[in-house]
């Protein structure tokens, strides 16, 4: 498999066709995913003056036989978008290489066999309801998610989370949000010591909200969200 080196509407000078051949080993890349068919890196550059910070944007597309994987990432000068998108690329493809081990799964026991394999394992009646000492619990059951304590069907929280959260920059954010793959990064800014989120909007702007706690007692409930909007 060749890495195949291209510009569009800007010339891609040899040396960078050798430093794109070095960045994205092949070995590493075939690692995490052995069924690469072709990998395609794509350079372009913006001539707005006004965005002379993220003036090249390089795109990197991999193809295989599961489903294509794409990242990109724009930067100051081709070099330092290469090693942005060439990190979101190998992030993308670990996730997804942990993904497909995780779910080969090792030992599990079939449903049919919980009951009689697992000590304790709870009862379910013929209708699938939580039974209790061969009888069916007939009481509202009462689930706890973080601070909520949900009753039958409430609303659904899958996860919740509590990070450390050094305060950062906000270049800082979007090269941490860019690194993810993610749509947003929540983060503490560095000089107002705001919660803040840094997000992407339309094309390849990115928008900024902070949280100023000192305003919450004067404001009403949903005041920050109303920011998306803008």
């Amino acid at each position: 498999m060749d890495i195949v080196v291209k510009g569009r509407k800007t010339e891609v000078p040899e040396r960078f066709r050798k430093h794109v051949a070095e960045k994205l080993k092949l070995d590493k890349v075939q690692k995490l995913d052995g069924k690469v068919i072709s990998l395609d890196v794509e350079v372009s550059k913006e001539p707005n003056p006004r965005q002379a910070d993220r003036s090249d944007r390089v795109e990197i597309t991999l193809r295989s036989r599961g489903p294509v994987v794409r990242a990109e990432a724009a930067a100051a000068d081709p070099y330092a978008a290469l090693d942005l998108a060439t990190a979101k690329l190998e992030a993308r493809l670990r996730k997804q290489h942990d993904k497909r081990h995780s779910r080969r799964g090792n030992g599990r026991i079939p449903a049919s066999d919980v009951a009689g394999s697992v000590p304790d394992a709870a009862m379910l009646d013929e209708s699938g309801r939580l039974a209790v000492d061969g009888e069916p619990r007939e009481e509202v059951p009462t689930t706890r998610m973080g601070s909520l304590e949900i009753q039958g069907e409430g609303p659904l929280v899958v996860r919740e989370k509590t990070h450390s959260a050094a305060p950062m920059t906000l270049n800082q954010a979007l090269y941490e949000m860019e690194l993810v793959g993610h749509d947003f990064y929540l983060f503490v800014d560095a000089e107002t010591k705001q919660p803040s989120v840094v997000y992407r909007r339309h094309a390849y702007d990115y928008g900024v909200i902070h949280l100023n706690p000192d305003s919450f007692g004067g404001e009403e409930p949903g005041g920050a969200g109303g920011a998306l909007g803008g």
